[in-house]
Parts: C-alpha cells; sequence; structure tokens
C-alpha cells in the first residue's frame, strides 16, 4: 500500500484551490488536474489525520460506477492520463488518484437521492414529517426504506460550514442565480437544470441501489454532483456513489428503528460524537485504531461492490 496523502505538491501547474478532500489544478484553459488526497472531512470540517487508501479507493470505485451506470451521461471525464500532464517527479502523487477533466460551471447544489430515513432527513422528518418539502407517510422509524427514493437537493457548504436541505423550488433559485452568466447565451434557465439533475439523480441512484443489494450491500442515501458547459449541457461530476458521498449498510446487519452498521465514514462521525466536541474546527485527531478501521472498511466497500481489490500500490 502507498504512503497516505494528505495535501498533493504538484508544483508543475497553477494550484486553484484545495476542498475538503480534493486539490484542484488548471491545465491549460479547459481542463482539470483533480487529486483525490486521503483527506476526510466530517461534519463538514476537515479532519487532521488521512485515511490510507481513501484517496485511491474513492478515484477507482468512481471509475467504477461511471463506466457501469453513466455510460449514456455526459461525463467531466476526458481520459487523458493524470502522469502525463504532471512533471516525472510528481507522477507518484496522482497516480491511482489523479484525474484530468474538462473545465466546468457546477451546479451550486448537491443533488441527494434518499432511500432510507436517515441522518439530517430523519431530523427532519422527526421535526416537520417532510424532508426538503417532501411530505412522507406518518409513523416512520429510523433508517425505514422510504416507498420510492427521493431527491432532497442541499446547499454545498464552505469549509467549517454545515449542508443545509433546500426544497425543489430553493435549489431552482440558487441554480437560476449561479448559472445566469454561463447561461446567458444558451437561452436555458437555471432552474430547468434542477430537474435534469433530479431525473439523473434518481436514475442512477436506483440503478446502483439494485445492483449493490444484489452484493449485499444497501445504499441508503447519496449525493451526485453536475456542471454544466457553455452550451448548457448537463454532465456529471466529481465522484459517484463512493463512502464518502454515501452511506453504505450491510444487508445482513440492517435493522430498521435503529442506525445500521455502515461501510462509510459514519465509523469516523460516531467516533466523534461520542467525544463531545463542538463539530467547530480545529477537529481533534483520530486514534490509530480508528484510522485503520476506517480504512479497511473504504477498501471492503470496494471489494464487496466490484468483486475485485483495488489498485493501492
Amino acid at each position: 500500500m502507498s504512503q497516505a496523502l494528505y495535501e498533493s505538491s504538484i508544483r508543475s501547474l497553477p494550484l486553484l484551490g484545495r476542498g475538503k478532500v480534493r486539490d484542484i489544478y488548471a491545465v491549460g484553459n479547459d481542463q482539470l488536474l483533480i487529486v483525490t488526497s486521503d483527506r476526510l472531512s466530517a461534519f463538514d470540517v476537515i479532519l487532521p489525520d488521512p485515511i490510507p487508501a481513501k484517496g485511491k479507493v474513492l478515484t477507482q470505485l468512481s471509475d467504477f460506477w461511471f463506466d457501469r451506470l453513466a455510460r449514456d451521461l455526459p461525463k467531466q471525464l476526458t481520459g487523458i492520463d493524470p502522469e502525463s500532464v504532471v512533471a516525472d517527479d510528481e507522477r507518484g502523487e496522482v497516480r491511482g488518484r489523479g484525474l484530468v477533466v474538462k473545465r466546468l460551471q457546477a451546479l451550486p447544489i448537491e443533488a441527494v437521492v434518499r432511500g432510507y430515513l436517515i441522518g439530517s432527513g430523519w431530523k427532519d422528518y422527526l421535526r416537520t414529517g417532510a424532508v426538503c418539502g417532501i411530505e412522507l407517510p406518518a409513523g416512520l422509524r429510523m433508517a425505514d426504506r422510504l416507498p420510492e427514493p427521493i431527491f432532497t437537493p442541499a446547499t454545498k457548504a464552505a469549509q467549517g460550514e454545515h449542508d443545509e436541505n433546500v426544497s425543489f423550488e430553493q435549489a431552482q433559485a440558487h441554480c437560476r442565480a449561479a448559472l445566469a452568466v454561463t447561461l446567458r447565451e444558451t437561452g436555458k434557465d437555471g432552474g430547468e437544470l434542477v430537474f435534469e439533475a433530479r431525473d439523473a439523480a434518481i436514475a442512477l441512484y436506483s440503478a446502483a441501489a439494485d445492483y449493490a443489494a444484489r452484493r449485499g450491500i444497501l445504499i441508503a442515501d447519496t449525493k451526485f454532483e453536475f456542471g454544466v458547459d457553455a452550451a448548457g449541457t448537463l454532465h456529471l461530476i466529481d465522484e459517484a456513489l463512493t463512502p464518502d458521498s454515501s452511506r453504505f449498510w450491510p444487508a445482513d446487519s440492517y435493522r430498521p428503528g435503529s442506525n445500521p452498521p455502515s461501510y462509510d465514514k459514519q465509523y469516523v462521525r460516531d467516533y466523534l460524537e461520542s467525544l463531545g466536541w463542538d463539530k467547530k474546527p480545529p477537529a481533534p485527531p483520530l486514534p490509530a485504531e480508528v484510522i485503520a478501521r476506517t480504512s479497511a472498511k473504504y477498501i471492503e466497500a470496494y471489494e464487496r461492490l466490484t468483486g475485485q481489490k483495488p489498485n493501492l500500490e
């Protein structure tokens, strides 16, 4: 297994920014190099300890889903070898974790799809009987399967802030404002793209959930991100159906009415909740056991879903 990467140090390309997990570099004027680090965020705060293998697992699992489910959906991928756009001595930093992608305008929302009632959706339901304005049947329990998957968009939080569930209409307003300049020459309205994002996200989730269930994993919920090009064409971007963007539950341990064990970073969230941390930066360090078990959970999720071992060299 290669050494954990907390932060990339590519010098041959201009650094545009560092997100919670990914470092972004410019490749000319119309492409980006995205390097998926081993950083982990919880409660929208970056933790101080990397999780070995995480970045490579995320990249390879996204590639698996892109190929399996999204062949007919425009994607950000270019197919360019990331090692070909960096200096020779930087190739190791992008091997297995780098992607060269189209430079697109991201929608300012996360396209969240929920198949089960958990997390912030469960909290909203307890308070209002609805999630993002979608009325749900009375009497549902924590982790109950929903009658059908629902689209529950959220705003994208800045580092140290928390994502906020919003209604469909609020998501449309955010997209109209953020995409007005990009779409000006196309005649499209940013609000229309939310319909496209909703339909694509639900279709992707449904197909993935059916597949994963046959592999012994329940996908409780997941979030997709989308972007548009100058023509206003919607593209799937970022990652898809990974342990960072989804809740993966082992089907044989699923019991409605309780929070199931998971293959994702919920294990870290549960540990942090036990500390009484106020969920504001700086985050507390993670014990070696928590780091090792989290890495193992990511790898196991990949192996169960793909039937293969990830390349961690």
